[in-house]
Parts: C-alpha cells; sequence; structure tokens
C-alpha cells in the first residue's frame, strides 16, 4: 500500500476515533474491561510490523484517548480475563477464564461476490443461533452479537456458568454445532427426536433419495464404490432401496445391520458428509477452543474494509444490512487506482469500476483501499 493511501486511510479512521464523521455512532466498553488484554495493528508500510499487545487500560476513557491519539486499523480485546491482563508474558497474566466465542467467516463457506458472501454467512448465523437456544439451553439475551466488520459475525456468551470452560469442554460446544463425529448406531438406534438425530435422518433420506434419481448405471457404480461394498451388495440394495427408505422413516434402528446404509453414511463419504455440512453451523473451530483469544472490539473500524464492528441484538438481524448500517462513511468523492475490475455494492447502489482511475464515494474508496484492491489517486 502506497503512503499516500495509508494517510488516507489513517486521516479517514482518526475522523471516525474522534467524533468528527456524523452518526458514526460509539465505541463500546466490553464487561470487566480492566481484566482484558488489548492488542492493536496499525497503519504501516512496513508488512513485518506486528501486533502490540499485553496493554491493557482502566477505564472506557482511557481506551477511547488510545483510540484517538494511535489511531489503530484494528482493535482486539481478549475473550479472557485475567488477574494482570498487561503482564509481557502470557504465564504472567494468571488466566481467570474466558467469555466462550463463536466466528462465522464467510471465507470459510463460500466465495463470490461480497454481497452474496455476507447473506451466506447470515444464514450459518442464524443457524448457530437456533441451535444454542433450541438445542444446548442458551437464552437470546445471554448472546452479544457483532457484525465482524468483514466477512462474518461473532457470538459473545459472557457468562460465568461456561467463563470456567477449558478447551476441551469448548471443543464439545463446537462438535455439537458443526456435526462432528455423529454416530451411525447413535443416530438410527430409535425413531428420529430432536436436534442432530432429526437432521442426521434428513440428510440420509435426501441421499436415498438422491441414489434413487440417478441412472441405474450409475447408482450403481456409486454404490459398489463405496468402502466394503461389493457389486453383489450394490445391486441387491438398489432392488430394494425403497424398503430402506420406509424403515429410515418407521424403523431406522432395523437399518443398524445394513452395511450399504452403513457405508453411505460413512464420515468419508463425500456426498452424505455434504449434506451433513448443509444443516450445520460452520463455525471457525480454533476461535471457540482458544481460552486466550483476542477479538475485534465493538464499535472499531476493521482494517481490511473500513466498516464498523457492529452490536447487535438477535431481534435486529434481519433488518440489518452490513453494506448499508456498517458503513460509516459518506459520499464525498475521492479518486482511486483499481487494480482490475470489479462490481461492488454499497450504500444500495452497484457500483461498476474499471482498472484504472476512477471517482467513487468516499465509503468505497476506503473500502477499495483497505482491502488492497485500489490505491489513493491524487493527494489526500
Amino acid at each position: 500500500m502506497k503512503p499516500a493511501t495509508l494517510e488516507f486511510l489513517r486521516q479517514r479512521f482518526s475522523a471516525y476515533y474522534n467524533g468528527d464523521i456524523p452518526g458514526a455512532g460509539a465505541v463500546y466498553s466490553p464487561e470487566s474491561l480492566t481484566e482484558r488484554e488489548w492488542g492493536f495493528l496499525f497503519f504501516s508500510t512496513n508488512q513485518k510490523t506486528g501486533m502490540r499487545r499485553h496493554i491493557s487500560f482502566t477505564s472506557p476513557e482511557e481506551v477511547s484517548a488510545y483510540l484517538k491519539s494511535m489511531v489503530p486499523a484494528h482493535v482486539y480485546y481478549s475473550s479472557a480475563y485475567y488477574a494482570h491482563p498487561g503482564a509481557a508474558q502470557m504465564a504472567d497474566k494468571e488466566w481467570l477464564g474466558a467469555d466462550v466465542i463463536f466466528d462465522l467467516d464467510a471465507d470459510h463457506i463460500v466465495r463470490g461476490p461480497y454481497d452474496v458472501m455476507l447473506a451466506r454467512v447470515k444464514e450459518e448465523l442464524y443457524k448457530l443461533i437456533d441451535m444454542l437456544t433450541g438445542e444446548l439451553g442458551f437464552a437470546r439475551r445471554d448472546m452479544n452479537i457483532n457484525f465482524s466488520g468483514g466477512r462474518g459475525y461473532h457470538i459473545h456468551l459472557p457468562l460465568l456458568s461456561v467463563r470456567g470452560w477449558d478447551t476441551n469442554e469448548r471443543r464439545e460446544l463446537v462438535n455439537y454445532v458443526s456435526g462432528t463425529g455423529l454416530s451411525f448406531d447413535t443416530m438410527l438406534g430409535s425413531p428420529k427426536k430432536s436436534g442432530w438425530q432429526v437432521r442426521y435422518h434428513e440428510a440420509l433420506e435426501d441421499e436415498l433419495s438422491r441414489i434413487c434419481g440417478l441412472p441405474t448405471p450409475d447408482a450403481y457404480s456409486y454404490l459398489s464404490g463405496l468402502s466394503g461394498i461389493s457389486e453383489k451388495d450394490a445391486n441387491g440394495f438398489l432392488k430394494n432401496i425403497g424398503t430402506a427408505q420406509k424403515l429410515l422413516r418407521e424403523k431406522p434402528d432395523k437399518l443398524l445391520p445394513n452395511k450399504v446404509v452403513r457405508a453411505i453414511a460413512n464420515a468419508e463419504n463425500a456426498p452424505f458428509q455434504a449434506g451433513i455440512l448443509s444443516r450445520a453451523a460452520q463455525v471457525d473451530e480454533p476461535v471457540t477452543t482458544d481460552i486466550k483469544r483476542l477479538i475485534r472490539h465493538p464499535g472499531s473500524l476493521h482494517g481490511g474494509s473500513g466498516m464498523r464492528v457492529v452490536p447487535l441484538a438477535v431481534d435486529q438481524l434481519d433488518a440489518f444490512d452490513p453494506l448499508i448500517d456498517a458503513v460509516v462513511f459518506g459520499e464525498r468523492s475521492v479518486s482511486v487506482d483499481c487494480a482490475f475490475n470489479l462490481s461492488m455494492s454499497l450504500l444500495g447502489n452497484t457500483y461498476t469500476l474499471t482498472a484504472g482511475q476512477n471517482t467513487v464515494p468516499e465509503a468505497l474508496g476506503v473500502f477499495l483501499c483497505c482491502r488492497g484492491i485500489a490505491e489513493l489517486s491524487g493527494g489526500v
């Protein structure tokens, strides 16, 4: 990134943190602020410049003063609570517990236009909320939800009841919402009831229906290619697949000895696992299992987009459009040099840009420069 572009971004971020952007909104303070470690990344021409961390604050005013004076590109605070959060060595901080955090990032789920990615990741967010509230005993009021400012959402569970959970306990939670390690015997051992048992039955029903819809040679080839399934097994199963479908609906435990159904539902069988994945909440496992994670600070700006990390209540999600509601910069014109042709939706409009110089609204210019797609053309 060129120095002029860095200075442009630094100036615009400074205007935000100093309250010079109309309607920009507040930067929030996490619970137990004095027990949190903070970390910052800054605008720099030196790509080797790392995160400045092991910082602690005593008040929201101190946080605000730091943001105004230092103008970071990215702002993070720890999901963990420490007795000595400013200690330079992790061993000296004295861990006291940590919030449970879920991170849903569209980049791990789907590739495509930015607006499509954002819509797709919101679907995963809804699935996760439904699992947490409908199956795992958490209430909507227990959740702090943030749009990340980039490509996804975070859910925080700042509850005393989970604060002391270790990595393994948090991994069990991730395994549940992601459908990892589901047992064929447990899932089919009794009539479908709720949660993953229902989803597992649905995935298996869909896979059997898919097989029925294949041309007979293709269905035969697919089944005989499964691990441990002979040509005779495949042929016999195809002749009686309707019986298997009926048993799955009415007496699923009768399918437990059926080695073809067991092979279809094997964890290594991609078509069936795709059905499981489509019913899972695709969260970033390392974020949830890390008991000392740094997470984006609500109300701060994301240095990779220029958009705001927006705190949301569950009932605000339907109406929330990040390409409007997380945009803090306005429509005054700026000139940028784009690296390639692109089309981008922002602030309710779609902009078609060509490689080279373009005049765009400031909000779009900030986004493109933050993403490394464009450089500022001319002076700041």
